[in-house]
């Protein structure tokens, strides 16, 4: 066998070109040639409130009061026990979930999240379920597992879960279902009838397969939900073989400390041999020990949230500007992005149209559906004010 300085397909993965990244350093670009106020970057989805004061005052305490070598130490492996057992308390009191600090793993966030539990999972030959749109990494993710990732087309009317095209594609490989509510791209809240409606479906082909099929719930969004009467079921309460992965990233504005955590429900079938599993995952991809400064800073700040209130008052501004001016918006009930439709066919070419007016937005096809744009409204409020003129003129420039 001839030599190979590298695997194809990681090199494949580096080479290749991310529409996010690739929009937001073009934003830098300009910004440095017209000045930034002049360059409207909805690109990334960056949390753009600072994370709450008691975050700061608990690091500056552990980093004044606690022995240096104890606080940067490593922990064990599968994470700080007061910091499992203060999330797992969190998640009890809100949701009467029956968790324990022996069903939680600490991890460097969200993405490690779903990768330590597809690896856990997946085999060679399964298949891993998920809704468009949905994060591109998802992809990348399964793949990375050795797994194949079959996706759902889109709802386009409500972009709930499409059960009925769910129902025709899930097959007896299927292993694993991914979902993500609140969602991104679209910032849709997947209702509690929708879901229900989901579980019961993935009951029936468990009996009927033979085999558990694993729910992973990606939840970093959990928090940011806006309106009183919409409600975020927790799901190892509605299907037992449910895993969570969740990240502080956004409820605390943290992205940067990389730490969230996943929750192996209580009722899954052989609950321990499968936690073991993630434990052996995160071993070989190198994920023990989540940062240590960051699990004690989360277990004293566990429930609470940054001030979301500053993202409610973008996506109203955003969503009502942009509604009156003729787009058609997917109405957002929590995370912080717009979905917008684009006013031709092709989003990439409408993306680059937009670049005209020095907005800077991300086309919908890495999500898996097309004709659409993403706006990520984690920005200031005063950009958004200072980019609705833009927004006019390029309606207006269709008509």
């Amino acid at each position: 066998m001839a030599f190979q300085p590298y695997q194809a397909s990681m090199l494949a993965l580096g080479q290749a070109p991310s529409v996010i990244r690739e929009t937001f350093e073009y934003g830098n670009r300009r910004a440095k040639e017209i000045g930034r106020e002049n360059v409207f970057d909805f690109s990334l989805g960056n949390p753009s409130v600072p994370a709450p004061e008691s975050v700061h005052d608990t690091m500056r305490r552990l980093m004044d009061e606690t022995d240096s070598v104890l606080l940067h130490g490593y922990t064990s492996a599968v994470g700080a026990e007061p910091t499992r057992q203060a999330i797992a308390d969190d998640i009890n009191k809100r949701f009467q979930a029956g968790i324990s600090a022996a069903d939680i793993y600490m991890t460097c966030g969200a993405a490690a999240s779903l990768t330590v539990t597809l690896h856990a999972i997946l085999c060679p030959g399964d298949t891993c379920m998920t809704f468009a749109p949905f994060f591109p990494e998802y992809r990348v993710f399964v793949e990375a597992a050795g797994a194949k990732l079959t996706v759902v087309p889109a709802d386009l009317d409500s972009f709930q879960m499409n059960l009925p095209a769910f129902e025709q594609l899930i097959t007896p490989e299927t292993k694993a279902v991914i979902i993500n509510t609140p969602n991104n791209p679209t910032g849709v809240v997947f209702t509690e009838e929708n879901i229900r409606k989901f579980c019961e479906i993935l009951r029936a082909k468990e009996a009927e397969y033979g085999h558990p099929i694993y729910l992973l719930a990606d939840e970093p969004y959990r928090e940011l939900v806006y309106d009183a009467k919409t409600v975020v079921p927790y799901l190892t309460n509605l299907y037992d073989n449910t895993f969570v992965c969740y990240s502080f990233s956004k409820s605390l504005s943290l992205p940067g400390e990389r730490i969230g955590y996943i929750v192996v429900s209580p009722k899954m079938k052989d609950n321990r041999l499968v936690y073991a599993a993630v434990c052996g995952s995160g071993r070989a991809l190198g994920f023990v020990c989540a940062p240590s400064l960051a699990q004690r800073v989360v277990a004293e700040n566990v429930g609470k949230t940054s001030d979301l209130s500053i993202y409610r008052k973008n996506r109203d501004l955003l969503y009502n500007s942009l509604t009156e001016y003729g787009y058609r918006c997917i109405y957002p009930d929590g995370a912080f992005y717009l979905w917008v439709q684009a006013l031709e066919p092709d989003a990439n070419a409408f993306c680059k149209k937009a670049r005209d007016y020095e907005l800077l937005l991300v086309p919908s096809d890495s999500f898996g559906c097309e004709g659409f744009i993403r706006i990520a409204y984690c920005v200031t409020t005063e950009m958004i004010e200072r980019s609705l003129p833009a927004f006019k003129k390029l309606a207006e420039s269709y008509r």
